[in-house]
């Protein structure tokens, strides 16, 4: 199997993940940061995910949400966020000015808000592309993951 299709298979099964989440959970904010993100590893070393890490040691979903998508898609901003039907519906841009009808934008839907904007942020990875297969190394020690070998450093155990 090719790296870049490991790589489609594994936001995938994100993208599945959160459907089904019924809250964020530090281990899944953790999951989607090794199959998902390519430059936060790079960028904690730097020093430069500090909130990050306030935001997941209060439990502030919602802020390491959008705080995950600034570091790791900085051309992506949240563009619309409703609460209708008791769901709330995400909506990312990488061009606010454009009309809404002619932004293409990544959407996500969830009863959750932090798990609807994290749903949109894996839309959005998707549709930038798959990063380039250096950025990925697959990990046998987390199982059915697509952790990058390095990840390990930086995220907590779990059991």
């Amino acid at each position: 199997m090719s790296l870049d299709r490991k790589y489609e298979e594994c936001l995938d099964l994100q993208m599945e993940r959160l459907r089904i989440a019924a809250a964020l959970t530090p281990d899944l904010i953790f999951d989607v940061i090794a199959d998902v993100c390519t430059r936060f590893l790079v960028l904690k070393h730097a020093g430069n995910a500090a909130n990050f890490d306030r935001f997941i040691e209060a439990g502030a979903w919602t802020d390491a949400a959008l705080a995950l998508i600034e570091l790791e898609l900085p051309a992506w901003r949240l563009r619309r966020l409703i609460y209708e039907n008791g769901a709330w519906f995400c909506s990312l841009s990488k061009d606010l000015n454009l009309p809404l009808e002619l932004d293409d934008t990544a959407d996500a839907r969830h009863d959750v808000l932090a798990l609807a904007i994290l749903s949109a942020f894996v839309t959005a990875r998707r549709e930038s592309g798959v990063p380039p297969a250096s950025a990925r190394r697959a990990s046998s020690r987390f199982g059915r993951h697509c952790l990058p070998w390095s990840i390990a450093t930086i995220l907590p155990e779990r059991a």
